[in-house]
């Protein structure tokens, strides 16, 4: 298990940049725009039903699902299920995003050419309309717009810089909280962009995921706690207003199998509700990933294969809207929980959220 040695004294130094909602957005994004819901207070949740071992199942009915906010069962008042024979299934957005700051430039140039192969599969003709963004350390690349060519966006890749990065995990603490920073950063602003744009998306993050900064000898102040509460909250409002599930997606496979990052965010999955009890860890991209109904896949080689996994979850899921009681104070965490009326299947669809009176 890893564990940062470090002091308040060393955590005081964090830039406050770190503890606030970030505003930069990436190049190429649009100002952002308030997101509708189906009514005030309304919950949406997509949802993912699959049998123990893991195959897609449709053709389920509202009476099927149980869904409980802060443990009480609430009545479904809309149910959608994708496919469906009665009306076409919406278009959903894959939005690939490619990790330069949290991987080694030799695993960069090795899952570039998987994500290339990807894309070129089939003629180049994509599934799902998608989008690129290239992370680096100086700055964010995404493509103009979504495109079935698949051709195109591989095209978009060849031509990203993606150069060697300036930090890394030689850099110590210093260079884990400005991996940290970039990576947080990075988030708010493509979820900002993706507000801007209508439907649901899947934001798949092929990462080997950002430094979790989190053991029993790392110290935080109340004022960082809330910092950190801040910006979880922020996310919350954000990933619900853009409609996006998050997907983890190490492309370092087998080379990470044994390591830490691939079990040791399960102790930070569980939701939030007070300041006092954040870490760093909270805000890890698994954390991230599995609090928004995404997929934490990992310990495969074969990167495109993996994108085909996450993909595939665009092909059959159930889009319910639930109508909780109004929060009593702002930022409240509401605890959500969707179970399945049927022996052996499981539902994957957001953990909590946090809400507003």
């Amino acid at each position: 298990m890893f564990f940062l040695k470090c002091s308040a004294a060393v955590l005081s130094l964090l830039p406050s940049i770190l503890l606030a909602q970030q505003t930069g957005s990436p190049q190429t994004a649009a100002p952002p725009a308030a997101a509708s819901t189906p009514a005030a207070g309304a919950l949406t949740l997509h949802i993912v039903v699959t049998t123990r071992k893991g195959v897609l199942v449709g053709g389920l009915q509202p009476q099927d699902f149980v869904v409980e906010v802060d443990k009480k069962t609430l009545p479904i008042v809309s149910f959608r299920a994708v496919p469906s024979p009665a009306t076409p299934a919406p278009p959903i957005e894959t939005v690939l995003l490619v990790d330069a700051v949290n991987t080694r430039f030799i695993h960069v140039a090795s899952e570039r050419d998987q994500i290339k192969s990807f894309l070129r599969e089939n003629q180049g003709k994509l599934a799902q309309p998608t989008s690129l963004v290239v992370l680096t350390d100086t700055g964010t690349s995404v493509t103009p717009q979504a495109t079935l060519d698949g051709n195109q966006l591989a095209g978009f890749l060849d031509q990203a810089e993606s150069s060697l990065r300036v930090i890394g995990r030689a850099d110590g603490f210093y260079g884990w909280v400005e991996q940290f920073q970039i990576s947080i950063r990075a988030l708010h602003d493509v979820l900002r962009y993706e507000a801007t744009r209508p439907g649901r998306k899947q934001l798949i993050w092929v990462s080997p995921g950002w430094p979790l900064l989190s053991g029993p000898e790392v110290d935080l102040t109340d004022k960082q706690r809330q910092g950190l509460f801040d910006d979880a909250a922020s996310l919350s409002r954000l990933m619900r207003a853009a409609q996006v599930t998050l997907t983890s997606l190490d492309p370092l496979g087998t080379d990470d199998a044994l390591g830490y990052r691939t079990t040791f965010y399960e102790e930070f999955t569980k939701g939030i509700a007070s300041p006092r009890d954040m870490q760093f860890g909270n805000l890890g991209l698994q954390v991230l990933a599995t609090q928004s109904g995404g997929r934490v896949l990992n310990s495969d080689n074969d990167v495109a294969k993996l994108i085909g996994i996450a993909t595939a979850d665009d092909t059959t899921y159930y889009t319910l809207v639930v109508q909780p009681p109004p929060s009593e104070h702002p930022n409240q965490y509401r605890a959500v929980h969707v179970t399945v009326n049927r022996q052996g299947l499981t539902a994957r669809t957001l953990t909590g959220y946090y809400d507003h009176p």
